[in-house]
């Protein structure tokens, strides 16, 4: 025999139906439902105002400004009306933004796949393999070569490439699959004409444009290099400090260089320093000289100066090795 509450309820050993959803009151989960719920209607209750007419509208159907993103429109016609009042206050902004992603920290450098140490500084201080695609680091490259298996890649143990055209093959293996340094490397070929390859630089600017767009800042770099020496292209200023500036962005400390002189030709001596401190605090020596100087003519204060110093020699430590010191006095050798 089964009974039934006012619920709806069966009792007994079948399955139970309910026509009500019941709260528990010794479970959490009700908490979170009734969260959640409040959230999404206060979601669909946002509000704003047209920056031009003052009308309210839901935020999430009204037009924003395509340059800061700051403020709202009811409509496109609004938009097109306020755009002379806004400008002034846009373009402030955007640069705000700008500086912002521009002076923040660079995200931490690559690591040798060997021995997980940062890679240094330096186009010597590490080789690309064409056969797996690895940075590897100058200290673990000599420490293969000083083992029985010194031909071998020190990462994956492929033979070296047979030709220049068996190493143009692997690369554009590797391109196939989005690895951002093969783009970079065969662009180099292509600038110098390496390879085998005939020189051209406007094939080497595509190759580093796509190289920067997957993550290689170097690629970026060369570019920003291409427009300030007109190789491959025409020479544009804008053109060059974009380009250098997307490669600082992503860690390059030669574009941070660049752009620190360019500060310093305007007198903005100050947004030069910056560019420096930030080098310098991702472990660049000759960046941390330039603090130096900064301090000592009054341009970087104790603090500062103390905190980058501190800062650098961690970096050092951690990117240090016995390995790659040996690797550095085999090329002060020309070994």
């Amino acid at each position: 025999m089964s009974t039934s509450d006012d619920n709806g309820q069966q009792g007994g050993g079948g399955d139970i139906t309910t026509s009500k959803k019941e709260e528990c009151t010794s479970c959490e989960q009700n908490n979170v439902d009734c969260i959640t719920e409040e959230n999404s209607v206060v979601m669909l209750d946002v509000k704003s105002e047209c920056a031009n007419c003052g009308k309210e509208g839901n935020n999430d159907d009204m037009n924003t400004c395509n340059k800061c993103k700051s403020v709202k429109y009811c409509n496109a016609a609004c938009k097109k009306k306020h755009r002379t009042k806004h400008k002034k206050k846009c373009d402030r902004r955007v640069a705000e933004l700008h500086d912002k992603q521009l002076f923040k920290e660079p995200p931490p450098r690559e690591e040798c796949p060997i021995c997980f140490l940062s890679l240094l500084y330096g186009r010597q201080t590490e080789s690309f393999m064409s056969c797996c695609g690895k940075v590897i680091c100058a200290g673990c490259i000599v420490a293969m070569r000083m083992s029985e298996a010194k031909d071998l890649c020190a990462f994956c143990r492929t033979p070296p490439a047979s030709s220049d055209a068996d190493i143009i093959k692997r690369l554009k293996k590797l391109m196939d699959k989005g690895n951002a340094n093969a783009f970079y490397t065969l662009g180099v070929a292509y600038s110098k004409g390496d390879l085998g390859l005939t020189q051209d630089h406007q094939k080497a600017n595509e190759l580093y444009l796509k190289a920067g767009k997957l993550g290689c800042a170097n690629g970026y770099y060369n570019l920003g290099n291409s427009y300030y020496h007109g190789w491959g292209v025409e020479v544009d200023g804008k053109k060059t400090k974009h380009y250098f500036e997307l490669a600082a962005m992503g860690g390059d400390v030669d574009a941070r260089s660049f752009l620190s002189c360019e500060e310093y030709k305007d007198d903005n001596y100050h947004r030069g320093m910056k560019h420096m401190i930030i080098a310098a605090r991702a472990g660049h020596k000759k960046s941390l000289e330039a603090v130096k100087l900064g301090f000592i003519g009054g341009m970087v204060t104790k603090d500062e100066y103390a905190s980058t110093l501190r800062a650098n020699q961690q970096r050092n430590d951690e990117m240090k090795s016995d390995e790659r010191d040996k690797a550095a006095a085999s090329l002060l050798d020309g070994r």
